[in-house]
């Protein structure tokens, strides 16, 4: 700010998952390598505190194993996007999202692009460019976009950062999960074929999984912040937690209860919505809802809600509880991914 340069950041959304991560090094790396005499420096950033980035394991992993180093990541905490816009030096790129949450509602009108991969929620005007396609990951949008820039810019990093978070966010090109579409499928090829070199799809897959899976010695908080997103109205603040283990296991977890409750009201949320999904060797997804709220009104909304959902349908059977303020499903419609599920939870607040 002092030295009145201009900054133009690529961020993920809130979650930070590898897709995010991934999708704002590549794109912002593309986009220092070809901007025709750049004014701007441009800076990816990781949409969490980097407190957190040990949540994510699958990302830590992939990193590590591709020789970047944390300390060369930039994180939200550390990075003044409020000022750098106060003082108009911000141009924002939005990867794996389109909308901003409320808190950055400030930050909208520095957006010069967006690129993702869920069904549009809101309309943007020109200046801002829109690329927002049905595929299974985000990262093969951004692939798309390296290929048909100049040849060359792609190096093999960025190669295998691509390849394995479409590998991981299409649980490994498997139809039966119901992620995959054709587009994913050829950039994974494409990027094989540049660099044979690349380990095969299997070993790719099976590590990230491991990792992004390996919840050992995480506490219940850790768990719930580890892939977060949060819905809210003008009364209520719902958060909706992706969750690593079965639904059963969870329930049981000594002190459940209180850390259920300590994590809501520690962070003004009135209520949150667990969603757990545990793959079996053929990679087959299965998933679970814990609804919890203390607030009955609310949860009886919630759950009406989900229950009663027909676009899509996520055919849910109640399961045993332990607590009456915990309301358990199982999802029959394990192709219902949380992407699918927020739509339903934003219409029923």
């Amino acid at each position: 700010i002092q030295q009145h340069q201009e900054i133009h950041v690529v961020m993920g959304n809130e979650a930070c998952d590898l897709d995010s991560t991934v999708s704002a090094l590549a794109l912002a790396y593309f986009l220092a390598q070809t901007s025709p005499a750049p004014k701007a420096a441009f800076v990816p950033v990781l949409n969490i505190p980097r407190a957190d980035f040990a949540l994510r394991t699958e990302t830590t992993f992939l990193l590590r194993d591709r020789g970047i180093p944390a300390a060369s990541l930039v994180f939200r905490d550390e990075i003044d996007l409020g000022g750098l816009h106060h003082a108009g030096l911000l141009s924002l790129t939005l990867v794996d999202h389109h909308v901003l949450p409320r808190a950055d509602a400030a930050l909208e009108e520095a957006v010069v692009e967006v690129l993702d991969h869920r069904p549009l929620e809101r309309d943007r005007g020109p200046p801002c460019q829109v690329t927002v396609e049905p595929v299974g990951s985000c990262a093969t949008l951004v692939t798309e976009r390296i290929l048909q820039g100049p040849p060359g810019v792609l190096d093999r990093t960025t190669a295998a950062l691509l390849h394995g978070t479409i590998l991981l966010d299409c649980i490994n090109l498997s139809p039966a999960a119901g992620k995959v579409t054709p587009r994913d499928v050829a950039c994974v090829s494409l990027l094989e074929e540049r660099f044979p070199e690349l380990p095969a799809r299997d070993a790719v897959f099976g590590a990230l999984q491991a990792a992004k899976f390996d919840v050992t010695g995480l506490t219940t908080e850790q768990m719930l912040r580890k892939d977060l997103k949060v819905l809210s109205n003008d009364e209520v603040v719902v958060a909706i937690s992706g969750v690593f283990e079965d639904l059963e296991m969870f329930l049981l977890r000594p002190g459940l209860l209180q850390d259920l409750e300590a994590f809501c009201q520690g962070r003004g949320y009135a209520g949150l919505v667990a969603m757990t999904v545990f793959f079996n060797e053929r990679h087959e997804p299965t998933r679970k809802l814990a609804v919890y709220s203390q607030q009955e009104p609310l949860r009886g909304t919630l759950c009406r809600a989900l229950e009663e959902a027909t676009t899509p349908s996520l055919l849910l059977q109640l399961l045993p509880s332990p607590w009456p303020c915990v309301a358990a499903y199982t999802q029959g419609n394990s192709v219902a991914t949380r992407k699918k599920v927020l739509p339903i939870l934003r219409a029923a607040l």
